[in-house]
């Protein structure tokens, strides 16, 4: 226990830390396996713990401008190849995911692109949609930015209340916070799935109400 806390007490204290939180963020944003959440919330936490209060502000930075930079670079991959092109994309759940980010786009695209950022696999369909579709690419960058900020002093927050819970021990601290980040994560995509659902129960049953009427009047036709 003491040897992990003094390298994360290490690594904490490292410039270093900062290049791995921006690296991690970039590829995150078109390559969700890679789990940003987990880096930024750890070393915010353990930041907390230690009082490296200096360290919790350029982790607002360097994440916040690696999740602007991924963000992009999905969008940037949605407009040159498009929805299908790769193998992965034709599979069932990214055409799922590809289809529900389509049609949030088309209603309320501002929203979707914030809220979207908080949902590791969510984001990169929605982004890489974003950009196969032709959203205007400076709309999208400057979404992009609010979104990433305000995901970064989302991130750092959770760090800091789970540091600060449990000063002076940065180990714990770093696995709080990743659990609570964890926590939040399965009840956003909870709430976003049964959402999904029941948005698309009401389209069919408005699709349904609406072949009624032509039904009665094509039997009254016929009669």
């Amino acid at each position: 226990m003491e040897l992990l806390t003094d390298v994360i007490l290490s690594l904490v204290q490292s410039p270093w830390v900062y290049v791995a939180i921006f690296a991690v963020c970039v590829i995150d944003g078109f390559f969700p396996p890679v789990p940003s959440e987990t880096i930024v919330i750890a070393a915010a936490a353990a930041g907390a713990a230690t009082g490296e209060w200096a360290m919790l502000v350029g982790a607002i930075i360097v994440a916040a401008a690696g999740a602007i930079v991924g963000d992009n670079i999905a969008f940037a991959i949605g407009r040159r190849v498009g929805l299908d092109r790769w193998r992965w994309m034709r599979r069932d759940s990214a055409q799922r995911a590809i289809g529900w980010a389509r049609e949030g786009l088309h209603r309320r695209a501002t929203v979707l692109i914030l809220t979207a950022r908080y949902i590791p696999v969510g984001r990169v369909a929605v982004n890489v949609t974003a950009g196969a579709t032709g959203l205007a690419p400076r709309r999208f960058f400057g979404l992009s930015a609010l979104a990433g900020l305000s995901w970064a002093m989302y991130s750092v927050g959770i760090g800091l209340f789970a540091g600060r819970w449990l000063s002076g021990n940065p180990l714990l601290a770093a696995l709080l916070g990743i659990a609570i980040a964890l926590t939040i994560g399965v009840v956003i995509d909870r709430v976003t799935s049964s959402l999904a659902a029941r948005r698309a129960r009401r389209d069919v049953a408005a699709h349904h109400e609406g072949d009624v009427p032509k039904v009665a009047h094509a039997a009254n036709v016929l009669g």
